[in-house]
């Protein structure tokens, strides 16, 4: 005997939860690619994880809402507001950062936007998993990663390592061959010249006569 599925005309409190959380996520995620200020980018992108953490709860994969909050709002945003700080990045207005291909950008995303709810929508129509607790647990979902995603799994392990020794190559400032800044249009001191950049006068020289 099968479960009847339910009508989307008569949504139950969970899924208008879940509706709920997914505008937010939505809505923030949009603030943070059309922000132009750095900083709120990432404020912005603080609410998208934690909407999405609320749609995990919903789910009821509670470990995978907590490692969201932990990972990726406590340590990802927290990475990225060092990164701006490290850079000395611009934290104001930056209008020279728009490439003026807003509409075009624009029709690409809602292009795209719609293959992927027309796909999701004619693959999954009559597909439904009635939410039971106990899914979402650390258990389960270690023995899934490590068992059926293990290799997908050690690949990110990689590229994550790979960007993180990229990010600290590129923040040192004491690799070998690279000079100090000087001042535009002001020329190196030399030995025996005058820091200000006037040739020794010839009468004053030092010793004794």
């Amino acid at each position: 005997m099968t479960e009847a599925v339910p009508s989307y005309l008569s949504p139950t409190g969970q899924e208008i939860v879940f509706l709920l959380l997914g505008a937010v996520a939505v809505g923030s995620a949009l603030l943070v690619v059309t922000t132009r200020q750095l900083v709120h980018a990432a404020l912005w992108l603080v609410v998208c994880f934690g909407a999405l953490a609320g749609c995990y709860l919903v789910l009821t994969a509670e470990f995978v809402a907590w490692v969201q909050v932990l990972i990726y709002v406590g340590a990802i945003v927290v990475l990225m507001l060092f990164g701006i700080m490290l850079t000395r990045a611009p934290i104001g207005r930056s209008s020279d950062l728009d490439s003026g291909n807003r509409l075009v950008s624009a029709l690409v995303a809602l292009a795209t936007a719609a293959v992927l709810v027309t796909v999701v929508i004619d693959g999954f129509r009559t597909a439904y998993t009635p939410l039971a607790a106990g899914q979402g647990a650390a258990r389960e979902l270690g023995a899934s990663i490590f068992a059926t995603w293990v290799l997908p799994f050690e690949a990110l392990s990689v590229l994550l390592l790979a960007a993180l020794i990229g990010a600290i190559v590129l923040s040192r400032t004491d690799i070998p061959g690279g000079s100090p800044p000087t001042a535009a249009g002001a020329a190196p001191a030399t030995d025996g010249a005058d820091p200000s950049g006037r040739a020794p006068d010839p009468d004053h020289t030092t010793g004794s006569q």
